[in-house]
């Protein structure tokens, strides 16, 4: 349960600083089409994750973890690309994209060790 904490707090902490920079690229870079995406994706990470918590079994639990990885993938690609075009500076990007990918692992961990217990 411990990680499960971790992984809460950090989505959580990830999807305020997701917000924050679509506020930015709104405001700032007048780009709304990535920001939307990525807002979508990002904030959605830690949503699935936190019914994860509370899924009726363990399958529920896996697959909604599972569907918070694919949503990591699509936020890492948005971010990767906002990178790319300098929407963002590489600085920026390379700080939000270690966050996304610190919350990658714990969820790859997190869905592995879920099924380890399946196999039991």
């Amino acid at each position: 349960m411990a990680q499960n904490s971790i992984l809460i707090d950090k989505t959580l902490h990830f999807a305020a600083r997701i917000i924050k920079l679509h506020h930015y690229l709104i405001k700032e870079r007048h780009e709304s089409v990535i920001s939307k995406q990525v807002i979508r994706s990002a904030t959605s990470i830690g949503a699935n994750a936190n019914e994860a918590i509370y899924g009726s079994s363990r399958a529920d639990f896996i697959a909604k973890l599972q569907i918070s990885l694919k949503e990591t993938a699509e936020t890492e690609y948005w971010l990767r690309l906002l990178k790319l075009s300098e929407y963002i500076t590489e600085s920026e990007g390379n700080d939000l994209l270690a966050e996304c990918l610190e919350i990658k692992r714990i969820l790859i961990s997190s869905i592995n060790t879920a099924k380890q217990g399946v196999q039991s």
